[in-house]
């Protein structure tokens, strides 16, 4: 599916929709009266046709939900104590402490990146490749990641990207900022790679942003990471939360803020509605925990960082 539709500018998966939507619109107007004159067939025109799309869906893509856990397959742990948590968040701060200072004149200017949501896209494959010299599964061509024509309503939906089971394109929510660009990205192109469960695509990629050879990709990827082992440690103990938080630069507490007021601007009440539905969607498809699962991310990083420098 890359093969056939990564060289198109433009998302063929969104405008697949938009069409099957104006004729399922139109096809519904057409056949009204049967709803009353023939429902039995009227109820097996819709029936076949979720049958069809969902077989599809399965076959595409959706296989992917059962595959064997991330972890296991690295061969690295899925339980982490509080101790080892504290441990690998305090090193992922110097570290993203340090490439900040890289980036900017001084630790109260958050980062901005030098390079178009566009070139972002292009930027993607340096850190697989990189990352596929270690774990050949994550040799990741051709690309095919594009910036969604409904970006709008990903934003009110709460959303910064999704996949295409249909034609296997990355779709990027094309209104947030271009800092989150790098990672959403890779965790877009992680799922394109066959990896499901949305901790384990945080976890890739942040990886692979971290891989980059890009600076600025590498920025993203650490403070990714850092923001949920933040969020972790919070959970677990709010006064070492303040604590910690106190050392990390101001700049990257900015670029967090810059993302959080991005999506308070676009608060709105339906907002938890599609999280709901999309929780449930994820349960429905052997993700117990739904999007709680996002968290395990923390898990993934703490055990696979024990023995290795960042």
């Amino acid at each position: 599916m890359r093969h056939i539709f990564g060289w198109i500018p433009f998302s063929i998966g969104d405008v697949f929709y938009t069409l099957t939507g104006v004729y399922g619109i139109r096809w519904l107007i057409i056949n009204r009266k049967r709803i009353v004159k023939d429902t039995i067939n009227w109820l097996l025109d819709i029936g076949v046709t979720i049958s069809i799309a969902y077989f599809a869906f399965h076959t595409l893509w959706a296989f992917n939900y059962y595959r064997e856990p991330l972890y296991q397959s690295l061969n690295i742990e899925a339980e982490y104590t509080t101790e080892e948590l504290v441990n690998f968040t305090e090193r992922l701060i110097q570290k993203s402490n340090s490439v900040h200072n890289q980036l900017t004149v001084n630790d109260s200017t958050k980062v901005e990146m030098p390079f178009t949501k566009s070139e972002a896209f292009n930027m993607v494959r340096n850190g697989y490749e990189s990352l596929s010299k270690i774990y050949p599964q994550f040799n990741y061509q051709p690309k095919s990641i594009k910036k969604s024509i409904y970006s709008t309503a990903l934003t009110y939906m709460g959303f910064s990207g999704y996949l295409n089971p249909f034609t296997n394109e990355a779709q990027v929510n094309g209104l947030i900022s271009t800092y989150k660009f790098p990672t959403t990205s890779c965790h877009e192109a992680a799922h394109q790679l066959g990896y499901a469960a949305e901790n384990e695509a945080n976890f890739i990629g942040s990886l692979a942003a971290i891989h980059n050879e890009d600076m600025y990709f590498k920025y993203s990827g650490y403070t990714f990471g850092l923001r949920y082992c933040l969020l972790e440690i919070f959970r677990r103990d709010k006064d070492l939360y303040y604590e910690m938080l106190s050392t990390i630069n101001k700049g990257i507490i900015k670029n967090y803020q810059e993302v959080d007021e991005f999506w308070r601007s676009y608060e709105n009440p339906l907002e938890p509605i599609f999280e709901k539905t999309f929780d449930s969607f994820l349960k429905a498809n052997n993700q117990s925990d739904g999007m709680k699962s996002y968290s395990y991310v923390v898990a993934l990083l703490v055990n696979y960082y024990e023995n290795r420098t960042l």
